[in-house]
């Protein structure tokens, strides 16, 4: 969290001066069979997650190009689940920037939406073609310009961004669209041998940030009525999870907390194994909608137009207040409503929602 917070401060300090002191490119030169090509992608696991079906459909229309993926920490573990990558550097270790910079990219995708350091990044590579979103003054360092909408899904919005290199989405997108790693799977079924046979529901119970956490007692309550209908109950989550999963997975529910136990590709190793994921608007949740699991998601000040999962197994719960949605640019401002949006979701609606989607026992 340090780095990520420095790398923002870095950001609003230098990013703008640096849009305007670097010089603009010359006019691009595309490449309709790069040799290399640099995709930058800082950020959280989710817009990482939802960029593998444009990863994947650059592959299959360029198999010969050498992918590098530029990530930060808090993100690289999702290109676990992304085979198509060749190689993944570390956004926020200098090293490893400089090494991005001097490997001279043929096309440089900068898939960030709003920050300006990656555009900055991405210009010093000396890359003849710089492909990015035109949201503000990062425009001046990229030669070709993409526009961005808070009303298109994301994976459609990093689809827009391949335009630029005559690639056009596949008419339909047909998950899975991530692949579990083997040495994830065998592990998961280790942790989930205690168990046995019985369908299982994940919840997660986390968030980024504290406007999109559901209550841990609501989730609690719904363990109960899952548990009532024949169905074990998971949670995952990493180590700030811990303490609500232990409120969840009580001495009475049958199910097992294994927050803070497992890999980014673990945890997908367990929803693959799942019927049904329940979660707010988290990178967890984007998961489930690359595996083809099905989910029920709490939205409140996220855009759920832009973050929400597509698809008949996927329901989305949304108060649609006045209020909300008032994240953009993963900036969240203080709520004067004390989260109503998401807060007012209730036991009783997730519940219907889950015991739709799930099979009858």
């Amino acid at each position: 969290m340090l780095k990520q917070h420095l790398i923002k401060i870095i950001d609003s300090i230098t990013g703008k001066p640096a849009c305007y002191i670097l010089p603009s490119p010359p006019t691009a030169i595309n490449s309709h069979s790069p040799a290399s090509i640099l995709i930058i992608r800082p950020g959280g696991i989710g817009d990482a997650l939802l960029l593998a079906p444009a990863i994947r459909e650059i592959r299959r229309q360029y198999p010969d190009t050498f992918l590098t993926i530029l990530a930060e920490k808090r993100n690289a573990g999702a290109f676990s689940l992304i085979p198509e990558i060749d190689q993944l550097w570390r956004y926020d270790s200098m090293a490893q920037m400089w090494a991005a910079i001097r490997s001279k990219p043929c096309v440089v995708i900068d898939t960030e939406q709003w920050h300006r350091l990656s555009a900055v990044v991405a210009r010093l590579t000396g890359a003849r073609q710089l492909i990015g979103f035109a949201t503000n003054e990062r425009k001046r360092l990229l030669t070709n310009l993409i526009p961005y909408s808070h009303n298109d899904y994301e994976i459609n919005s990093f689809f827009k961004l391949l335009t630029a290199l005559e690639i056009q989405p596949p008419a339909h997108l047909t998950p899975p669209f991530l692949t579990v790693p083997t040495p994830a799977q065998q592990e998961a079924a280790r942790l989930l041998m205690p168990l046995g046979s019985k369908p299982l529901v994940t919840i997660f119970p986390g968030a980024s940030i504290a406007p999109r956490r559901w209550e841990t007692e609501k989730f609690h309550q719904l363990a109960v009525i899952l548990n009532t209908r024949g169905f074990h109950v998971i949670v995952i989550g990493n180590k700030d999870d811990i303490s609500a999963g232990r409120k969840i997975i009580t001495k009475e529910i049958n199910g097992i907390n294994i927050a803070g136990r497992t890999t980014l590709a673990q945890s997908a190793a367990i929803l693959e194994r799942s019927e049904l994921l329940i979660s707010g608007d988290s990178g967890i949740l984007h998961m489930a909608a690359g595996l083809g699991v099905a989910s029920v998601s709490l939205f409140g000040p996220g855009i759920a137009a832009k973050w929400a999962p597509r698809g008949q197994q996927h329901i989305v719960i949304n108060k649609n207040f006045p209020c909300s949605p008032y994240t953009k640019f993963g900036y969240t401002p203080r709520c004067p409503n004390h989260t109503v949006c998401i807060q007012q979701i209730s036991v009783a609606e997730v519940s219907r929602a889950a015991l739709r989607l799930l099979p009858a026992l």
